[in-house]
């Protein structure tokens, strides 16, 4: 594993064999709107930008690269996997408004009660009512590991 300079004291990793190859751009982080960090450099006349991940793993049109772990830095190939946008929404980590600290949780003013639920095809499934947040964050893993399989992202629960 080698490290990739970018801008702002942030790096990149990337596996030996790929080092050379990346490592004659000149990388630099970008931000974008949803706090989503990523290694970007331009290319050509155009000053196209081109991101680390896509470079290295060329999709075909229509498909994208995941970060398996979320680590939009994390540039390894074992890391890196050629998906549907579908499939890359059912790994995006919790959104940034979420007041409960576990993916598919909330809190139910009426019941007094944490809520679970999962988003399958533009929908939300109510997954049930809980007194206890972390059985709501287990009921959202069961259906995540169910609905979404190996694209699962789950809340990691300390008990």
């Amino acid at each position: 594993m080698r490290e990739i300079k970018l801008t702002q004291n942030k790096i990149a990793l990337v596996d030996d064999e790929d080092f050379e190859f990346i490592n004659q751009y000149k990388w630099h982080y970008s931000k974008s709107s949803k706090n989503y960090g990523r290694a970007k450099a331009s290319q050509g006349k155009r000053n196209t930008l081109i991101t680390m991940h896509k470079l290295l793993m060329n999709p075909p049109k229509g498909m994208e690269v995941d970060h398996i772990n979320g680590d939009p830095l994390d540039n390894r190939r074992a890391n890196l996997r050629i998906v549907t946008h579908g499939q890359n929404q059912k790994n995006m980590k919790i959104s940034a408004d979420n007041k409960s600290g576990y993916k598919g949780v909330s809190w139910h003013k009426k019941a007094n009660k944490w809520q679970a639920h999962i988003r399958l095809k533009c929908a939300s499934k109510y997954l049930g009512l809980f007194t206890d947040i972390k059985e709501a964050a287990k009921a959202y893993n069961s259906a995540a590991l169910e609905h979404f399989g190996e694209f699962a992202r789950l809340n990691d629960i300390k008990d």
